[in-house]
């Protein structure tokens, strides 16, 4: 009989405790799992949908709020700023590129976001079919809007006021989709594009004739996406606008660096906790082992009468705790991938939902740990096992 069936029968022989061992080691690598796949993700999307802004520009407020809203849509704006202002700022010597951005409607959750042909090129988006949003009204869709929504080039459909619910919907103005985007793998495919005079034609601002320069005084933006000229703007530029403004600026890279510090204190925490339920799992195995090791005495002295080597011995306990400790790690990959899975179908913000069907390499160090774990817990009794005075043995029997 090979080493491998002999382990596996001692294990089972006793299936409560195998058991046992099995679910605390799958229980703390599926939370590890997690973890670590949530923490990949959301940095991930924030490294991601930042890249290239250096800064946002908007009303006064919470600067991670306004860096949440303008840059991940995934919390309410800070307010509007007027566009006379802020086509000053866009203009600054400072500025290499501003892109305007009105925000406030939404389809079936979907934000609409009013901006102008900069916000292309600032995240270098193309088209899987057919064109830009030009003329108000017009709509350029994310491909995963598409694809939820069952939306083609050709269709309408009408926005509600709001970010994140249908309560008032704007039927007296239908968007027409002119364009899909090619996936990008970013905030974009889960958003409406249009340009910013849908937006203000949605709340009642037309904007004709005479009346639209008194408009151009009264109209605002949501907030503006910066991108510098030169190094020299990163100390001169937003103490500027915090300053001398009724505006506020806030860095992307700093409030992303601050959000994913504060999720780290929890991730940490839940981290020591699988740490936890890891070593609780290697004291299990190993009590197991050691429990069985003194039941199987006889058993292997028998086995070395019969020309089984000290080396062999140590390698049956051994392959007994690998066993036991690499099926829980499998099994807790699997289930921290299923949980995230699960987690990301309840999330109502598309621009923050975590999938499950997304792998990593680091998930190979969860799966070594689960072995080392069991080479660990198994040493002590192997050790044993290798050292056992067949004679003496015996002779108790």
């Amino acid at each position: 009989m090979s080493p491998f069936k002999i382990s596996w029968k001692n294990i089972w022989s006793k299936p409560l405790n195998a058991a046992l061992n099995i679910l605390l080691v799958a229980f703390g690598t599926a939370i590890l799992t997690v973890l670590l796949l949530a923490s990949t993700q959301i940095e991930d999307k924030l490294s991601k949908n930042s890249k290239d802004i250096d800064l946002v520009v908007g009303a006064k407020g919470s600067p991670l709020q306004l860096i949440l809203s303008s840059i991940y849509y995934i919390d309410f704006p800070t307010g509007n700023i007027p566009m006379s202002e802020a086509n000053k700022l866009m203009h600054n010597p400072f500025v290499k590129r501003a892109v305007p951005l009105a925000l406030g409607d939404n389809y079936n959750g979907v934000r609409i976001v009013g901006t102008d042909s900069n916000y292309i090129s600032l995240y270098g988006l193309t088209l899987q079919e057919g064109k830009f949003w030009e003329a108000d009204m017009e709509a350029t869709i994310g491909s995963s809007v598409a694809q939820v929504h069952h939306l083609k080039v050709g269709d309408t459909f009408f926005g509600g006021h709001g970010l994140t619910e249908m309560n008032d919907e704007h039927k007296e103005h239908a968007y027409k989709v002119v364009g899909i985007l090619a996936p990008q793998q970013n905030v974009t495919d889960n958003l409406i594009l249009t340009g910013i005079g849908s937006v203000w034609k949605m709340h009642g601002d037309e904007g004709q004739g005479e009346e639209a320069h008194d408009h151009d005084q009264e109209r605002e933006y949501t907030s503006l996406l910066i991108q510098y000229r030169s190094p020299m703007a990163v100390a001169m530029f937003p103490m500027m606008v915090n300053q001398t403004t009724n505006m506020q600026a806030a860095s992307p890279a700093q409030e992303s660096t601050r959000l994913f510090s504060l999720i780290g204190v929890g991730v940490d925490t839940l981290q020591w906790f699988a740490v936890l339920i890891m070593l609780i799992a290697a004291i299990s195995v190993f009590v197991n082992l050691y429990n069985s090791l003194k039941e199987r005495r006889y058993d292997l002295a028998i086995m070395r009468t019969l020309g089984a080597s000290k080396a062999k011995l140590f390698s049956l306990i051994i392959l007994e705790g690998l066993i036991l400790t690499s099926i829980g790690a499998i099994i807790g990959v699997a289930l921290g991938h299923a949980v995230l899975q699960l987690i990301g179908t309840y999330q109502e913000s598309s621009q923050a939902k975590m999938t499950g069907s997304f792998f990593i390499k680091e998930e190979f160090y969860l799966l070594g740990a689960g072995l080392m774990v069991g080479v660990l817990a198994a040493i002590i009794p192997a050790v044993q096992a290798y050292r056992s005075n067949i004679s003496k043995i015996l002779g108790e029997n």
